[in-house]
């Protein structure tokens, strides 16, 4: 089956979606997860009308995509992946929209490079919702404050909450966690739901769903 069937399909799927709950047709954006894949790679799915793209590591992504942007300057790239803030200027300077402010540090760095370039990328929140050790993101009990501090002291404006819920759970209940915290928050975006679940994050409310491999093929 090629990429643009595939594709195809994972738009069918999140329309469907849609639809059986009532959401808005359009509501929820595909973010295609290009990680690993190089620029021979994505370009078919581009050029199928794909947009909305995302990557996990910074460097791997000056790679392929600055090319790749200028051929299709109506792109968005999205960081879906662990920033460092050693990295924060070359994402300030890449990205579009970071997804993963984990940390203050992290946050106090975006805002130095955000000032420093006059760029902007949208900023969302990376939540813990399964408080996992091995895994980034602010716990959620800490969430709402740590947004605030991001807003108030730090000038971020934040958009969004993004989790990935822990791979042997049932992943409802981390989506519904995220979209109260979302409320608490006052953000309006909702990053969650991959490749195996994403029809149950877009009942939950996700505005976008973050999917590779069913669109890529294994990596």
């Amino acid at each position: 089956m090629s990429v643009e069937v595939r594709l195809a399909e994972i738009k069918e799927r999140i329309a469907t979606a849609e639809r059986r709950v009532r959401r808005a047709a359009g509501s929820v954006t595909l973010v295609a997860v290009s990680k690993t894949f190089d620029a021979d790679a994505v370009r078919p799915v581009l050029e199928a009308g794909q947009r909305v793209f995302g990557e996990n590591r910074v460097q791997e992504s000056q790679g392929k995509w600055p090319e790749l942007k200028g051929d299709f300057p109506d792109m968005e790239l999205h960081l879906i992946g662990p920033l460092q803030s050693n990295k924060a200027a070359d994402a300030v300077a890449l990205f579009d929209v970071i997804e993963t402010v984990d940390r203050e540090k992290i946050a106090r760095a975006l805002a130095e490079e955000m000032h420093k370039q006059g760029r902007t990328p949208r900023l969302y929140v990376q939540v813990n919702t399964g408080l996992e050790p091995q895994k980034a993101g602010i716990p959620p009990k800490e969430t709402p404050a740590f947004v605030a501090k991001c807003r108030e002291e730090l000038c971020l404006s934040i958009e969004g909450l993004m989790c990935i819920p822990p791979a042997e759970e049932n992943p409802g209940p981390h989506f519904a966690l995220l979209a109260k915290l979302a409320k608490e928050c006052d953000v309006e975006k909702l990053s969650m739901g991959m490749s195996g679940d994403f029809e149950t994050a877009i009942e939950f409310g996700a505005t976008s769903v973050r999917v590779g491999s069913a669109i890529f093929g294994n990596r």
